[in-house]
């Protein structure tokens, strides 16, 4: 569980330092529900402030309800996609929720709301003295660096070097202090090590590991469960069956949305989905890949391994086919030749790379079971191609133009993606990928085995009673605003 104690002493003080900024915090109620939760004074406030401003009235804009306005925006419903059957190829519906319009373009700015703030409410983060360190392989040290910014802190990232330059750029203007560490989105190993170098030091550190910090899957758990939830009512009724959801693994925060809807959908699958390329899940494999944002090579702690009931491998090269299908001007003519709408087709930016990953990952999953007009399929986009136009400029160097001959054998890629490369899991499946958290988080990173032992053998108990956290989290935030007194 979160450790939720309170420092009086830093705590007030914290509270102190956050007035004189004038700075205070959205419950979870508010990031859920900021229509009806956030108040008209706040509100008000943000029709002058920009999405990415670094002003702490935008940690208000740590939601999936944010207008879709880069300046002013105010809240409504969850933005989300609806993918058409003539893109997928596919009969079954993919509802994608979009993360494009958080604050940093991603919704990792939500996950690290979820690891800082308990600390910071609760005096265990001394935002006067401490660094918050946010080791990380893209979205998450930019959503760390970002909140600590918002809220006056301190801040070093770390990402591997292999990362696309506007993730470096961008970075370098908000975080203190920016660490390449090297290789790609599958180092995380050497993201690790130097979170070790740093806590040898001696400086004054807290590091902020999305890997094995539970507020990442609470965070989904509150706040994107509930979203995906609502959007669900929207379409669904007797006649409609939502049959699963499928999130990248990552850092497995994401998925703490899937397990709460398994609590409302108990007959829903849950998925979780990685690049082929490097397949720790599927095979207990290894390497590099292109599907950039998704760390592996290791079960991350805060994976609930007995929850997943797929695992799912994308092959990189498909990923990158679809950037350039459905950003290059001649690929965005064929889909429309091809019965895409052309209003459907200019929200395609909408997809990062990862986010073109777990729509390939859907669809997979979608022909697996064979589901129809009647079966629906949730996933996430968690950034949008804002990030990574760098990558379709290299491509274009790295393949030359792309004709419209390259679209038409792309979209017939798209449309022949297939059932390889996954499983079902079994209880002793699921109990491997459970095991091999054993050799990164006890033998390196210094974890306790009764920890890990409690979260297979006692885990009801571990993974509900960590998510209903929330309540107390809130009542922690309500009074530390109170000491605010803004």
């Amino acid at each position: 569980m979160i450790n939720l104690a309170v420092n009086e002493k830093i705590r007030d003080a914290n509270a102190k330092f956050c007035k004189e900024k004038g700075i205070t915090l959205p419950t979870f109620k508010m990031m859920r529900d900021p229509v009806n939760n956030v108040s008209e004074k706040i509100k008000e406030k943000l029709k002058k402030v920009g999405l990415w401003d670094i002003n702490p009235l935008n940690l208000y804009r740590v939601t999936w309800k944010n207008e879709q306005k880069d300046i002013g925006g105010e809240f409504g419903g969850a933005n989300h996609l609806i993918f058409p059957s003539e893109l997928t190829g596919c009969k079954a519906k993919i509802i994608a929720l979009s993360g494009r319009w958080f604050p940093t373009g991603a919704h990792k700015v939500g996950a690290t709301f979820g690891c800082l703030v308990p600390k910071l409410i609760t005096g265990q983060f001394d935002p006067l003295t401490t660094k918050a360190v946010w080791p990380s392989t893209g979205n998450f040290c930019r959503g760390g660096a970002y909140v600590a910014a918002l809220l006056g802190c301190s801040s070093i990232a770390i990402l591997p070097e292999e990362m696309s330059r506007e993730r470096f750029e961008w970075l370098k203007t908000v975080a203190g202090e920016v660490i390449a560490t090297p290789g790609c989105e599958s180092n995380v190993k050497e993201i690790f090590d130097k979170c070790w170098e740093l806590r040898r030091s001696g400086e004054k550190l807290d590091i902020f590991n999305q890997f094995d910090e539970m507020g990442n899957p609470l965070w989904h758990y509150n706040v994107t469960g509930p979203a995906i939830e609502e959007v669900l009512e929207q379409y669904t009724n007797p006649d409609i069956n939502f049959f699963g959801a499928v999130f990248s693994s990552g850092s497995a925060g994401t998925l703490g949305a899937g397990y709460y809807l398994k609590k409302f959908f108990p007959k829903a699958k849950l998925v979780a989905a990685e690049a082929l390329q490097c397949p720790t899940l599927l095979n207990n494999g290894y390497g590099g890949h292109r599907i950039e944002g998704i760390g592996d090579k290791h079960i991350p702690w805060v994976h609930d391994a007995k929850n997943v009931d797929m695992n799912i491998a994308v092959d990189d090269e498909q990923t990158i086919r679809l950037v350039r299908l459905f950003n290059e001007k001649a690929g965005r003519k064929i889909l429309i030749q091809n019965g895409v709408s052309e209003q459907f087709v200019k929200k395609l930016y909408l997809l990062g790379i990862s986010g073109i990953g777990n729509l390939i990952a859907a669809i997979k999953f979608a022909k697996y079971y064979e589901l129809t007009e009647k079966d629906y399929i949730v996933t996430v986009l968690t950034d949008s191609m804002q990030l990574y136009d760098s990558r379709v400029k290299e491509l274009q160097e790295e393949r030359g133009e792309y004709t419209e001959n390259n679209a038409y054998k792309d979209l017939e890629l798209l449309h022949s993606i297939t059932i390889d490369h996954l499983k079902e899991l079994t209880y002793y499946d699921k109990k491997t990928v459970h095991n091999l958290k054993y050799f990164t988080w006890i033998e390196q990173q210094g974890r306790e085995v009764q920890e890990l032992n409690a979260q297979w053998y006692d885990h009801t108990n571990y993974w509900d009673k960590t998510f209903a956290q929330v309540e107390q989290i809130d009542e922690l935030i309500v009074e530390f605003n109170k000491r605010i007194g803004l």
